[in-house]
């Protein structure tokens, strides 16, 4: 069993909220956490349609962060709750920016994972120039393998069970296309429709998010509250390719070379298999990977805690 040293910080309360107006009838829930005029960094939330969580607060150190933390459109406490219209990874990164003015910065350290790594690099390429370190969780590039992995051929291999859970909601005409299947099922005028496929979607990616079974994420992802907006939103940008062209993050890294960037990723990643970590490395070397051997996809787990919280605290300046 490995030990790790580097565990969350303590939990800390916003010391500021709010909602602000991005505009198309969407407002963006958000809170500041740290101190005040420390060193500016930005989290950016798994999904897409996921939402903040109290543990997200603490993998910086506070006292020499000033960190903001926002639910992306249709999430969380965002409104309206779990639309998908004018909800695009562009409008995201724009939203991005808006927060980043709100709070007076003029750059930032960029922290995401999962999704949040996809939203992460898009924002970094955008923007580089506002984005002073890039640190990166559980990579996913939002291309045509990585999006067969998940919903044709792959992870159905090692979660064969929980497959055929997810599978068998769909009838077996639809199942060629099973993205579409459930986006239809998601978009139904039919309130248990829509319910039934948020749950079986959720579960599939509750499933293959940790190394080991975790009974207490399920039963949350269960939650028709936190159902309906992640499954709701993660089909539309299945289906629509996440508004990326293929492998546009793969090239436009050179836009942000010259930025400091820690990975850490998951050796057992059954959501985003550590394949797109690797090429990442590869088309951009400077970046440091940092491979956890003993864990899966989720950012709870010890060792990507440790990864994490160390990677904030070096680029903070603090001494291991």
């Amino acid at each position: 069993m490995i030990s790790y040293e580097r565990t969350l910080y303590p939990p800390i309360e916003p010391y500021e909220t709010g909602m602000l107006d991005v505009g198309e009838g969407h407002s963006i829930y958000y809170e500041r956490v740290g101190t005040q005029g420390a060193k500016p960094a930005v989290f950016l939330h798994g999904g897409p349609g996921g939402g903040m969580a109290p543990p997200h607060r603490q993998q910086w150190d506070p006292k020499l962060y000033d960190v903001l933390l926002f639910d992306q459109r249709g999430c969380g406490q965002s409104t309206p709750f779990a639309e998908i219209e004018n909800n695009d990874t562009w409008r995201i990164v724009a939203d991005i920016e808006r927060l980043r003015e709100m709070c007076g910065h003029d750059a930032w350290q960029v922290f995401g994972g999962s999704w949040g790594s996809t939203l992460a690099l898009a924002y970094s390429q955008k923007h580089p120039e506002r984005t002073t370190e890039i640190i990166l969780r559980g990579v996913f590039l939002a291309r045509q393998q990585e999006k067969g992995w998940l919903y044709r051929f792959g992870a159905s291999q090692i979660m064969a069970e929980q497959w055929d859970q997810f599978t068998g909601l769909i009838p077996e005409d639809e199942r060629g296309d099973l993205v579409k299947a459930y986006h239809d099922r998601l978009t139904s005028d039919d309130e248990a429709t829509r319910l039934a496929a948020a749950r079986e979607w959720s579960l599939w990616e509750g499933t293959v998010a940790t190394l080991l079974p975790n009974e207490g994420l399920l039963e949350e992802f269960a939650d028709p509250s936190k159902a309906l907006p992640f499954a709701r939103i993660c089909a539309r940008y299945f289906l629509e390719d996440f508004y990326l062209e293929e492998a546009q993050l793969v090239r436009d890294l050179h836009k942000i070379k010259d930025i400091p960037g820690i990975i850490v990723q998951g050796r057992h990643d059954i959501c985003t298999p550590p394949t797109s970590a690797w090429e990442l490395k590869k088309s951009w070397p400077e970046v440091d990977l940092r491979i956890v051997h003993d864990a899966g996809h989720s950012a709870g787990e010890p060792g990507i805690i440790d990864g994490l919280v160390r990677a904030t605290d070096e680029f903070a300046g603090k001494k291991a």
